[in-house]
């Protein structure tokens, strides 16, 4: 027996509700079973039972034994003074209050729905790519709709604890964090690390200052990117293909000297010190995620408009949101995808894929935090709202689903999905999964 599922038959009252007796005889009536707690303390607070003429309001404990009370030192802990009942699966030992009295304890054993233990057990020990995957399709629509939002708010609570944090380490400052996040994104999960850390080597007040000129914005930026050093340690020391690139600037074109020139007047002016090259990824990327690339197209959104996120929390619908992104490189990036290269003529647009991962992993976030901090209900809908009607993700995990006949709509659902994936299914947290819950509840035979 495990305790989880004890504390899965108490939320749902799946045991003989009939007759019950406390150890010491007296007839047990339970109004209210409480609400679970996760944190310390008792397992479930402000339940409400008559126990023989008395009625208690208090908390209710849960364990396999009587007697794991007595291992678990609850009875040195003020926190479970106010017990009123400890429900256990098999009662081995009699407790005691410290005042003498009796703990009153409920013996589970033998009320238990046969074959609901076994069926729990099954998906405990599932080897499947989520526990209950042969069952998963006759679940409701209406329960897993249900289930995906609160799915998202958890995707969406977890997501939001580095902005938190950022925005403690910037003072506070919303632009400043929502411009290093959205680096961070724009170097999707292979430049990630050295985009963010270009954007903390380049706050974006020394941006601002600069703001009416774009030459200016990429001299800095590529400057700081460490993309624009023409000194010979950087042309032989690294074997990488960041190095390929600076070996690339060894006969340097007249666009990179104008960027150079514009840039070492800079970094001398606000003492900047940029990144290493060589964090730079450019191995099994397809040229139009280059780094080069990727840093030309921020440029361009930067120049646009500075103050991006309070436009974003302007907006109130997703094509605006989506206008906000267009971003495509300068002239000189038409031929060009690394510097000194020339490659044949194409627009380099910021792409429909990425504005979706920037819209599901930094704008919809971002909206969501400052909308629960600054107490706007409305701007927190919309943000989900904009998830709504954002495309559906196409990843492994999703595909999975799919096949399993759960489909996605939109990234509300694939975002929902993600979540009960990861934090769920293989965690075999099946008792706390709405899905997991009904399937396993004895009296559904279709949910």
């Amino acid at each position: 027996m495990q305790e989880e599922f004890l504390h899965y038959l108490w939320k749902f009252r799946l045991f003989d509700g009939k007759y019950l007796l406390t150890q010491s005889g007296d007839p047990i009536e339970i109004l209210k079973v409480g609400e679970s707690n996760s944190d310390s303390g008792p397992d479930f607070f402000n339940a409400k039972i008559k126990i023989g003429k008395t009625l208690w309001a208090g908390n209710v404990e849960i364990h396999v034994h009587a007697s794991d009370w007595e291992a678990h030192k609850h009875q040195n802990d003020k926190a479970y003074d106010n017990v009123i009942l400890h429900v256990v699966h098999e009662a081995d030992k009699e407790l005691k209050r410290k005042n003498g009295e009796i703990l009153p304890t409920l013996e589970l054993k033998g009320k238990i729905p046969e074959g609901l233990y076994k069926k729990y057990l099954s998906f405990k020990e599932s080897k499947d790519w989520i526990p209950c995957g042969k069952q998963v399709q006759i679940v409701s629509s209406f329960t897993l709709t249900h289930w995906f939002d609160r799915l998202l708010i958890e995707r969406l609570e977890r997501k939001t604890l580095p902005i938190i944090d950022s925005l403690s380490e910037n003072q506070n400052n919303w632009e400043e964090t929502f411009y290093r996040h959205l680096a961070y994104g724009f170097g999707l999960k292979v430049n990630a690390q050295p985009f963010e850390l270009l954007a903390k080597s380049l706050p974006l007040n020394i941006l601002a200052k600069h703001k009416d000129s774009f030459l200016q914005i990429e001299a800095l930026l590529f400057g700081q990117a460490g993309m624009l050093d023409p000194s010979p340690s950087r042309l032989h020391s690294h074997p990488s293909p960041a190095a390929r690139l600076s070996k690339g600037q060894r006969v340097p074109d007249d666009y990179f000297l104008q960027l150079q020139k514009e840039y070492e007047f800079l970094k001398k002016k606000f003492k900047l010190k940029p990144i290493d090259s060589h964090l730079w990824k450019f191995m099994r990327l397809h040229p139009p995620n280059f780094p080069t690339i990727r840093i030309a197209q921020f440029a361009n959104l930067i120049y646009k408009s500075l103050h991006l996120f309070s436009k974003m929390i302007e907006s109130t619908n997703i094509y605006t949101i989506r206008s906000l992104l267009h971003a495509e490189s300068s002239e000189y990036w038409i031929t060009h995808y690394r510097f000194g290269k020339s490659s044949p003529s194409r627009k380099k647009i910021l792409g429909e894929d990425t504005k979706n991962l920037l819209l599901i992993n930094t704008i919809v976030p971002f909206l969501f935090v400052y909308a629960k901090q600054k107490g706007e209900p409305q701007l927190m809908e919309r943000a989900l709202d904009f998830l709504d009607k954002t495309e559906a993700e196409r990843n492994s995990i999703i595909a999975k689903w799919n096949s399993l006949g759960i489909k996605s709509e939109n990234a509300y659902q694939t975002q929902a999905l993600l979540q009960l994936k990861n934090e769920y299914c293989s965690k075999k947290r099946c008792l706390e999964c709405e899905v997991g819950a009904k399937l396993l509840h004895p009296t559904s035979a279709v949910v």
